[in-house]
């Protein structure tokens, strides 16, 4: 059997974001979202999931961007002058390797990101990371201790299929970007290459393959058509970003601009329902996985 999970991220990051990950669940692909605890948007997103009770939501634990959850004084290590998140995964790592990140203080902020959702009547199908923040090493342990301690079945690893990657490339422009996408890829599989072991070992559900990071902002409906094509057998995470673009998601930090409306428009566009139907592929959550296992 074939079973596809398509996780839309962000879920809170603006209203745009939010009305567009509802129109991709409603009328598109979307089985499942991963929600900012801190997110500008964070209760229309709540109202949101609230009103969608086959929309899987998930957490998407975060380290780079906006304010902290926990209290600041307790997670200094994490937090720039201003008091905000910051870093993108490499600056994470470089600090996590010169001890300028506490592993404890990662644990505190996203117990809170976590406790926060579920406070607000939400039971969380899966953990995530935003921006994959959550394979480091180091992290992907506290990631998976977190999600035993508040029964979260599920977690994502961001392990890149190469064969569900070049599929996913069709239709897509050669760049110098391109090729860096794909070697980001290839280094987070690299950073926790036994990931999949330790969620066995610890009892949790996550997808046998999983795509997307290559090619994130640069999404095309013929890529998608043939991944659906390359589908393998068993259970497979496409991550996506869609969203309106609405005049927060200017203003905000994120290089996911007009790409996210274009995936908007890819994920519900009626070819790939039918295609989807046509070729048996079963739309699961994450909730679900963790209830095939």
């Amino acid at each position: 059997m074939k079973s596809l999970i398509v996780n839309a991220d962000d879920l809170g990051w603006t209203d745009g974001v939010n009305r567009g990950i509802d129109e991709c669940h409603r009328n598109g692909l979307v089985t499942s979202a991963s929600l900012l605890a801190n997110g500008a948007a964070l209760f229309t997103a709540l109202e949101l999931a609230g009103k969608s009770p086959q929309l899987g939501v998930g957490v998407h634990l975060n380290l780079s961007d906006g304010l902290p959850v926990a209290e600041a004084r307790k997670i200094g290590s994490l937090l720039d002058a201003g008091g905000a998140l910051h870093g993108s995964p490499g600056n994470l790592l470089f600090r996590l390797t010169r001890r300028r990140l506490t592993l404890e203080e990662v644990e505190l902020e996203w117990e809170a990101q976590i406790r926060k959702i579920i406070d607000a009547g939400i039971s969380p199908t899966h953990l995530d990371g935003h921006k994959h923040v959550h394979m480091l090493p180091g992290l992907f342990e506290i990631a998976l201790k977190l999600a035993k301690r508040h029964q979260i079945p599920a977690i994502r690893v961001s392990h890149e299929a190469s064969t569900l990657r070049s599929a996913l490339a069709s239709g897509s422009s050669s760049s110098i970007s391109a090729v860096r996408r794909g070697a980001r890829a290839r280094g987070l599989k690299l950073l926790a290459s036994d990931a999949r072991e330790k969620v066995s070992r610890s009892g949790l559900s996550t997808a046998d393959y999983f795509c997307g990071i290559a090619q994130t902002g640069h999404l095309t409906l013929q890529g998608v058509e043939q991944l659906l094509k390359a589908l393998p057998e068993g259970s497979t995470e496409l991550m996506c970003h869609p969203g309106y673009v609405d005049q927060e998601l200017q203003k905000s930090a994120t290089r996911l601009q007009g790409s996210r409306q274009t995936e908007l428009e890819i994920f519900t566009n009626p070819s790939l329902r039918n295609f989807v139907a046509q070729r048996g592929i079963h739309l699961i959550n994450y909730r679900r996985l963790a209830e095939q296992a």
